[in-house]
């Protein structure tokens, strides 16, 4: 029964993002900074933004009804690790601010992707990150190490405009 409903939901929740696609694109996370995500001047402490992106990316493909748990039992995808990263930081982010994190899917490849993430702290642009991301299963030679792979035609499809 839960199964049933699970599909039901899953394609209702396709038929859905198939006409507004918009809402693929761009995932929106609200994240209130916490005492734990500071350094001791009550700054954010800069690793915990990549660790906030990391939650953003699984977020984008959720959304577009491929969860990571999903995709590792259909898909093959071992994980998608970072390959390149940058982020400049523009204004600072405090203890007790709520600051929204706007990610989104920029350039698929054959096996590699590129997320932009940007940080809002009171409507003001206060962090922009961008990550290279490599899709990868376990390496059919040697299966504890990772291989890259090319990214499932029907996951670019439904994340593409």
């Amino acid at each position: 029964m839960a199964t049933v409903c699970r599909r039901l939901l899953v394609e209702i929740a396709q038929q859905f993002i198939q006409h507004r696609r918009d809402i693929v694109l761009k995932v929106k996370r609200e994240k209130y900074i916490e005492w734990g995500d500071c350094d001791p001047a009550r700054i954010v402490f800069n690793p915990r933004y990549f660790d906030w992106f990391d939650a953003c990316t699984a977020g984008i493909f959720t959304a577009a009804g491929f969860s990571k748990p999903f995709l590792i039992a259909t898909h093959g995808l071992f994980g998608w690790p970072i390959v390149e990263s940058r982020a400049q930081f523009l204004k600072p982010c405090r203890f007790g601010d709520t600051i929204v994190i706007e990610s989104t899917i920029a350039e698929f490849g054959r096996s590699s992707f590129k997320v932009a993430h940007q940080v809002i702290n009171a409507d003001v642009l206060a962090v922009e990150a961008f990550e290279t991301r490599v899709w990868c299963g376990r390496d059919p030679t040697n299966p504890e190490y990772l291989k890259a792979q090319p990214i499932p035609a029907e996951v670019i499809a439904r994340l593409s405009v």
